[in-house]
This record gives structure tokens, sequence and C-alpha cells, in this order.
């Protein structure tokens, strides 16, 4: 009896991300029931699965599905409203105040569901979300039919969402205990930052994560400012007042992380502290350049967010990925800080293991989801080929993503979106613009 399966991705190279290193020419994905069941030669999938649904891609080359370990999806409805300032004039003066005005249950829903074409159309098949009406992000991924880890965000101000932390805390354990079984769904505690959280708080978040077993996700170091601030106020920095609160450890992930001593990035990588590394945000908002090249050698686990469009413009993986591995030549004097394939592993594992994924996602290995990325090699841009890993991070762009599964599910074809309406979705964007532009 022949065995099983769905569908055959036939292409010119995979690379698996593991094992490191790894780049394989003419092989195929076997996916069965939504995982990976086999990875092979082709003419040996093509004896064993003859009766398989086949998809030829001869000119790509399959990765896993790209992992966006930061971002805040629903204010892509904010892209470009107020650029060129920084963080705490861009945040007090303009997206607070806009936030206040307009955020709802149906504008985060409306800009979530936009995030959620915009990633799926530049290969990111999960991503790590800090937001308001958490429900209505869950609802918007769901709809995407992408994956998502959901913050459970908490603040000490009322906002149009919750009045204090503890009603923050109560608002969003709410649809992690009515999702829980969703499949491409997940959560994380998703405390704001330490300056806008109390220590009684963090400690309620804490014990939360530890009984629900799922991470926690913060900003954390992002500016000079941040850390005078907590000086000033705590006569600690907000690393240290972390680990004096027990926060640090390998529930913990760390945003931004800009503004390390030797010492602390020591300490990062000893107590297992994942980092959330945004290079593009942090030089749009003149926050700095973070030592990825020193914490990777260290041995911390580094993945790449892009932040929020209005703090980005792009929710663009290929785009991190690319400057991450410049910056780290750039920072750090060493051409071989960050190479191509540990870069691609940033991108993919590297974020599934902070968001303790690992086991489902971030690699192209049987058993696992068959979260995959086709990208097609064969544009004036991309050719000639000499090194396929260095290509997708030092040549590729999300325009050359031509296909994406989730779950098994194909959800981009030909760059086309399959499970969302681009009309629908361009009209609902006209109407938010129209709101923010004379409400702003």
């Amino acid at each position: 009896m022949k065995p099983e399966a769905d569908t055959v991705l036939s292409a010119r190279w995979i690379i698996p991300v593991e094992p490191a290193g790894t780049v394989l020419e003419d092989h195929s994905l076997v996916v069965r029931h939504g995982r990976i069941a086999d990875l092979l030669a082709t003419a040996e999938a093509q004896t064993r699965f003859p009766s398989a649904r086949r998809i030829d891609l001869d000119r790509h080359v399959l990765i896993p599905g790209l992992v966006n370990l930061h971002t805040h999806a629903a204010m892509t409805l904010m892209r470009g409203l107020a650029d060129d300032l920084p963080l705490m004039e861009w945040l007090k003066n303009h997206i607070w105040p806009a936030e206040g005005k307009h955020v709802s249950q149906q504008f985060v829903r409306d800009g979530t569901l936009l995030a959620c074409a915009e990633m799926l159309r530049a290969g990111v098949t999960c991503f790590n979300d800090m937001y308001f009406f958490p429900e209505a992000s869950a609802q918007a991924v769901l709809q995407a039919k992408m994956r998502a880890a959901v913050g459970i965000i908490a603040v000490e101000f009322p906002t149009s969402y919750a009045s204090d932390a503890e009603d923050y805390l109560r608002k969003g354990l709410e649809p992690r205990d009515r999702f829980r079984s969703e499949p491409l769904l997940s959560f994380c505690m998703a405390p704001h930052a330490p300056y806008t959280v109390s220590a009684r708080t963090f400690e309620k978040i804490l014990t939360l994560s530890d009984q629900l077993e799922i991470p926690i996700h913060m900003h954390l170091h992002e500016t000079r400012d941040e850390i005078q601030e907590s000086l000033s106020q705590h006569q600690l920095r907000p690393l240290a007042r972390m680990q004096a609160l027990g926060l640090l450890g390998p529930n913990l992930i760390a945003v931004h992380m800009v503004h390390l001593t030797e010492d602390e990035i020591d300490l990062v990588a000893q107590r297992g502290v994942h980092v959330a590394h945004c290079p593009s945000s942090n030089l749009k908002l003149a926050s700095g350049i973070a030592p990825i090249a020193e914490l990777a050698r260290k041995g911390a686990n580094v993945g790449l967010g892009t932040d929020s469009a209005a703090s980005n413009n792009r929710l663009d993986i290929f785009s991190e990925a690319r400057l991450a591995a410049l910056l780290a030549k750039g920072a750090s004097g060493d051409a071989t800080a960050l190479d191509a394939h540990r870069t691609l592993a940033m991108a993919t594992l590297h974020g599934a293991r902070a968001l303790g994924l690992d086991d489902r996602i971030g690699s192209l290995s049987p058993g696992k989801a068959a979260d995959i990325v086709a990208i097609d090699l064969s544009s004036i841009e991309t050719t000639p080929c000499y090194d396929v890993a260095s290509h997708l991070v030092y040549a590729v762009g999300r325009e050359h993503v031509s296909h994406v599964w989730v779950n098994g599910e194909l959800v981009v074809e030909n760059r086309n979106l399959k499970t969302l309406d681009s009309q629908e979705l361009a009209a609902k964007v006209a109407h938010w613009q129209r709101v923010l532009a004379n409400g702003h």
C-alpha cells in the first residue's frame, strides 16, 4: 500500500533551517493533514507518492514561515501618521492621543486584518502581538488563517479598552480562555514596559505566566531616557529592576534591548532571556543600535520583529533580516558577525523558540506544522544565484514571495491572498484613513 500524502511541494532548493546550514537541492516536502510528513529527494517523492497533488516550484526556494517576534498589528492603520519624531514625543503627542480618540474593537479588528494581509504576502506566517482589544485581534487572525501569539496587554493608565491594570488582565484573560483550543493561536502576557507597569502588576503577571505556562512579552531598554528615568525613580536600571522582580528567565521576550552593558549582555544570555530585535524601528525612532552580534556570540536567543507599521512603516521581516545582518557587521567591525544562515534562523526558528512554539513551527522538519513559504528566484533582481541562503538575506524582498501555506493550507497563491478579500479590506482602510485624518 502506498503511503498517503495530501500535497507534494517540489522545489529547486529547500532550506529547512534545521539542521543548521543545510541547503537541499531538488527536494520535496510531503504535506499530510496540515503537517510535514517527509522531506526527501524529488525523484524519490515521485516514486513514493504518485497519486498526491504535486506543486512544482522549479525556480523557487522553500523556507519555514517567517516569525515576526514583535508587533502592534492594529497600528497598521496609523502607518505614516506621525513620522520623523523621537519616541516619547511620538507616543505622547501623537500616537497615544490618536489611540485615545479612535481605538475600538472594530479599529483593532480592521487594523489587524490589514496587518495580516501585509504579513502573509511577505511570508510571515506567525506574529507576536501586543495591543488593546486582543479578542478582536484573535478574530482577525483566525479570519486570515495565519498564526499569532496574542498579547494580554497591561498598563497602569486607563484607555478606551480598560480602566486599570487589573481590568486589562481580566479582559485579556477572557479571550485566552475562549480561544485556547484554537491551533493557530497562542497567548503571551504583555506588560507594555517598565515605565508604564508597576511592581505590583509585574508580580501578578509573573504568577499568571507561571500558572498558564505562557511567555511574557515587553519593551525593555529601548531608549537612554527609559534607563535614566528608572535610575531616578527606582535607583536601578530597568533590567536590574526586572531581575529583582524575578522576571528574567526563559519565559521573557525582551523587545529592543538597545542599551546594554557588557554585564547585562552576560546576564541576558545566562538567564535564557529571549530578545526581539527590531532594527528598523530602533533606527527610525533614533533609539540606537542593539548589540546583537555580542548577544548572539554569548548564546542569547535573538528573533526578529518589525514593531508596528506606525514606527517602521513596513511589516517586512526580509527587510529586518537584511538590516540586522548589516548592522551587526557594521557595529561589531566583524564581517562574519551574523552570517546568512544564522540570520535566517533568527527570522524563523529563533522567533518560534521565544514563543515556545519551536516544537510546532520554525523549521521544515517532519512532524511540524506545514507553515511554508515559496520564494521565486527567477527575477532579474535575484539572478545569478551562487548561494541561495545569502540571496534570502541580502537580495530577496517580500515581493519575491509567491506562495504561503499555514498549517498546510494555501493562503497566498502567486501573490494573491486566498483568505482575505483585498477590495473589502481596501474599503475598511479608506474609512479609517478618513477618520484618523479628520480627528488626529
